[in-house]
């Protein structure tokens, strides 16, 4: 049987970045031959029911094995990648036995794993730990939620004897750039919740998020030769930079903020004299709240639009996703029974306020109540990234327990 390193290894060394400036689904290319693979490997497994669409989105079922009929519950987790760092040529580096210590990463050695940011290491000592060589993501975010649903959806099917209810697998495309379930149609998937593995660590539940706008302020000048350009050219790039310069500096940002603390984030900022635009991450755990950043953000353009009349300063403010944890109260079996499974995996489970997001806070929003599980990423978004083969075993045990807890469930 293939094992769950292999699995996560050869999902890993594929390309599959998102590109959050390309309008097609989904975004790159690339992330269908992923999908495309997970698609054939669910179908020689023997799961049911396998699909894969035009966007990439595939899906399956596990058959369930009660004699009643029980309530189906899908397990979810995205292929693509971030935008953020490349995940071009990826070279995992697999350390057996690990020693302790910090990592030296070979390809860049300015990057280092050191224990003191990653103490979740000094629990790990001579278990398996996956890291970069330091020059690109792993991508266990999240391949390694991937490799272990298909690892406990493998162990179920070659098991007839685990009494469980029906699970329905799904893999999506663009979770990184908030698209995640564009495309996806929730009728065809099912269930009474949904769980996405796409969680750090071991033995949480990630049952609230961030709610989360983004503003595009783009800034229009006037631009000429500079040669000819006093009392004529109006420079974008300047005006856009006292717009980021009048952002709170000692608060609202992700450098003074933690627990339970929102932030305005500027994160992209291009162009030139005659146009400069800007993106700005909008987070709050309390979604009125987007509003008055909203409104801040108005409030230092006001200015700067009577300061330089001859340009234009425009705010565009789009919904990305929306706190779970109100859609998790429609459905509270959906957090009792991962913490049921967790115990029975013999891990403690932490609930855990999450300071992003996940497809699962905009399948909540759209009716899926859908939780967020561990499965053993670290540092995700960095060439410091790297994964615990140990916790991503937990992992899978906890999912094998939370399709028998939802076994004994029955349908009214």
């Amino acid at each position: 049987m293939t094992t769950l390193l292999e699995r996560f290894l050869r999902y890993a060394k594929l390309d599959t970045q998102a590109d959050e400036t390309s309008s097609s689904s989904p975004s790159t290319e690339k992330q269908l031959v992923l999908s495309r693979m997970l698609a054939d490997e669910c179908g020689a497994m023997g799961l049911k029911d396998v699909s894969c669409d035009e966007f990439g989105n595939v899906m399956a079922t596990i058959p369930a094995t009660v004699a009643h009929e029980a309530p189906v519950i899908v397990w979810l987790a995205h292929v693509d990648t971030s935008p953020e760092f490349s995940s071009d040529g990826v070279r995992p580096i697999v350390h057996d036995n690990y020693a302790g210590g910090d990592i030296v990463l070979p390809g860049d050695p300015q990057q280092v794993i050191r224990v003191e940011e990653n103490p979740a290491l000094r629990e790990l000592i001579g278990g398996t730990i996956v890291t970069t060589d330091g020059t690109t993501l792993l991508g266990a975010d999240d391949k390694s939620g991937i490799a272990v649903i298909m690892t406990a959806a493998a162990r179920l099917v070659a098991d007839s004897s685990i009494q469980r209810g029906p699970v329905r697998i799904c893999f999506t495309c663009d979770e990184e750039i908030g698209r995640g379930t564009e495309n996806l149609d929730l009728e065809k998937l099912g269930g009474v919740c949904g769980y996405t593995l796409d969680g750090e660590g071991r033995g949480t539940i990630d049952n609230e998020t961030f709610s989360a706008d983004q503003a595009v302020v783009t800034v229009t000048g006037v631009n000429t030769h500079p040669s000819k350009g006093k009392g004529v050219m109006v420079n974008a790039i300047k005006i856009l930079s006292r717009f980021i310069d009048a952002l709170p500096q000692d608060r609202l940002s992700p450098e003074t903020t933690d627990e339970r603390d929102g932030f305005v984030h500027p994160y992209v900022f291009e162009g030139g004299v005659a146009e400069a635009t800007a993106r700005i991450i909008l987070r709050d755990f309390d979604t009125p709240k987007l509003a008055e950043y909203s409104a801040l953000l108005e409030e230092i353009a006001a200015p700067l639009r009577a300061a330089y009349p001859q340009a234009r300063i425009e705010i565009a403010i789009t919904e990305q996703y929306r706190n779970m944890g109100d859609g998790l109260e429609t459905e509270p079996r959906a957090v009792a029974k991962a913490v049921e499974a967790m115990r029975a995996a013999g891990v403690e489970p932490q609930l855990s306020v999450i300071r992003g997001g996940t497809d699962g806070s905009l399948l909540t929003a759209a009716g899926l109540p859908t939780p967020n599980l561990s499965t053993g990423q670290h540092n995700p978004h960095s060439p410091r990234e790297w994964t615990s083969v140990e916790e991503m075993e937990t992992a899978v045990e906890m999912l094998i327990k939370l399709a028998e807890a939802w076994g004994t469930e029955r349908v009214e």
